[in-house]
Order: structure tokens, then sequence, then C-alpha cells
């Protein structure tokens, strides 16, 4: 592969690779810097690539797809969320203060059930998200990335609002 394809693939997958590791939950430094790898492993691999029998950007897709995972293995993100991740970015609070209860509903109607029902047994029932993934027959883990997903969908839609 000429120097001149190896730029054009860069030209055309870098900002690809970037918005596939934000769409991951990186920030902007490590998705860079993982971005940044790819093209290194893709431009040691481009010598064996043949172009008949896939387009580059299955392998620069899987090379992303493998270094996400590596970065995972090694800042080892796969232990339990905390809970405070659910509750600490005060989203609850500014949205009260922020916005009517009648907002707060409309906010609340589009979220998909079981957000509905995780916020209302949480923040209304006042029961724990512990008792409340109990009671919604999910595991606590989940409870906790479901309602994280319920405060940011609720978040966006009432910063749409005003």
């Amino acid at each position: 592969m000429t120097p001149k394809e190896k730029d054009e693939i860069y030209k055309e997958y870098n900002r690809k690779v970037f918005y596939y590791f934000i769409g991951k939950h990186l920030d902007d430094d490590d998705a860079e810097d993982l971005t940044a790898n790819v093209f290194v492993k893709f431009y040691d691999k481009a010598d064996f690539f043949d172009p008949s029998k896939s387009s580059p950007s299955t392998l620069i897709y899987r090379i992303a797809h493998n270094t996400l995972i590596d970065f995972w293995r090694v800042r080892k993100q796969h232990s339990e969320l905390d809970e405070e991740i659910a509750y600490n970015d005060e989203t609850l609070d500014n949205i009260l203060t922020q916005e009517t209860l009648t907002e707060l509903g409309q906010a609340l109607m589009r979220l998909p059930d079981r957000e509905r029902a995780l916020v209302v047994l949480v923040y209304y029932d006042n029961k724990t998200l512990k008792e409340a993934a109990e009671i919604l027959k999910m595991s606590y883990s989940n409870s906790k990335i479901v309602m994280k997903n319920a405060l940011a969908g609720l978040k966006e839609f009432l910063l749409q609002k005003t």
C-alpha cells in the first residue's frame, strides 16, 4: 500500500474511528489516543491487506474493536459500577429547579417503561435502588446502568425544552 493510499484511508476513517470511541463513552483524550493506536496497527498490517477480499473499513473497525477491548481490560472497567455514578451528576436536583412538574411528567413519559418505572420507584416511592431492582426483577448492577440512562434521557429532553 502506498503512502498516498494510507493517507487517503486515514483521512476517510480517522473521524469515524474517533466517534466510534466517543460512542463507547470514552473521553476525547482517550478516544484520540486509541484512534492513533488503531492507525498504527492498521499501517503495520497494511502490506498484508488485500482490498479484493474486503474494504479497509472492515480491518479498521476490527482493529478499533480489539483496541477498545484491550483498553477496557487494562483499565479493568468491567468491575461493578459504583452506585454514585447514577446519582452524582445532580440531574434530578437540576431538573426540579429548572423545569415545571408538567415538563418533568412529559419527560418521564418519553422514557422506556423500565427506565420510567425505576425512576418512579426510587424518586417518588422512596425505594432504594436495590429494592427497586428487586421489584423490577433486574440485577442491582443493571439497575444502576438503567438509572444512569434514565437520568441522562430526562436531562437531555429537559435541556431541549429550555
